[in-house]
C-alpha cells in the first residue's frame, strides 16, 4: 500500500512539474518575441517643415550588435530614389540612430531598417515621412542610389551574430527544458513501477 501511494505521489509530482513548465513557457513567450518598433523620429507619416539631421528608432528590447559591420542597417531613400543615410548606425541599448546627409528635395522619404533583435532574428520594416519644403542639401544625394536592407543579409548576419553577443536564442533553452523534464518524468515513472 505504501509503495502504491509513493508511485502515485511521484506521478502527481511529475504532472505538477509539467504544468509548472508549461506555465513558465507561456509567460516567457513575450520575452522570446522579435523586437517591436515603439517610436521613431521622424514619426511614421510625419510632415516636416525642416529636414531632420538623423533618424532615431526606439525598440521594446535591446538591439544586438552582431558580428561585423552591416548587421544593423538603416537606409533613407529620397523622392528621387537617392540614398540620404551617411555613415554607420549607432546602437545604444534599445535605440538605433542613423545620421543623414543634409536633405535636399521636398517630397516623401522612405526609411527602411533591418536590425538584429534580442532573440537573434532579423527584423525589418519601412517608415515614411514627408519633407514639405526644400532642405539645406543639394537635389542629388551624396550617397547615390540606395539599396534597401535585405532579408538574406540579415539571415547571414544572424548566423554569425549570436556568438559575439553571447545570447543563445530562447527556443534553445525551452527545448532543453522540455527534454530534461521528459527524461525526469520517465525516470520517475520507471522507478515507481519497479518498486510496485
Amino acid at each position: 500500500m505504501t509503495l502504491r501511494i509513493t508511485a502515485v505521489g511521484r506521478l502527481r509530482a511529475a504532472a505538477l512539474s509539467l504544468v509548472t513548465l508549461v506555465a513558465l513557457l507561456v509567460t516567457a513567450a513575450p520575452a522570446a518575441a522579435h523586437n517591436q518598433l515603439i517610436e521613431s523620429d521622424p514619426a511614421d507619416g510625419a510632415s516636416l517643415d525642416e529636414a531632420p539631421q538623423q533618424v532615431t528608432l526606439t525598440f521594446d528590447q535591446p538591439v544586438q550588435r552582431g558580428a561585423g559591420e552591416g548587421v544593423n542597417q538603416v537606409a533613407v531613400t529620397g523622392p528621387d530614389g537617392g540614398s540620404w543615410a551617411k555613415g554607420d548606425v549607432q546602437i545604444d541599448g534599445t535605440t538605433v540612430t542613423a545620421p543623414l546627409h543634409p536633405l535636399g528635395p521636398a517630397g516623401e522619404y522612405v526609411v527602411g531598417f533591418r536590425v538584429l533583435s534580442a532573440d537573434g532574428h532579423p527584423v525589418s520594416e519601412e517608415l515614411r515621412f514627408t519633407l514639405t519644403s526644400h532642405g539645406p542639401g543639394d537635389d542629388t544625394p551624396p550617397g547615390g542610389q540606395t539599396t534597401a536592407p535585405s532579408q538574406a543579409g540579415a539571415d547571414d548576419a544572424r548566423s554569425g551574430g549570436e556568438g559575439e553577443s553571447g545570447g543563445i536564442p530562447v527556443w534553445v533553452w525551452i527545448v532543453a527544458a522540455v527534454v530534461l523534464l521528459g527524461a525526469g518524468v520517465t525516470v520517475a515513472l520507471r522507478t515507481g513501477s519497479d518498486r510496485s
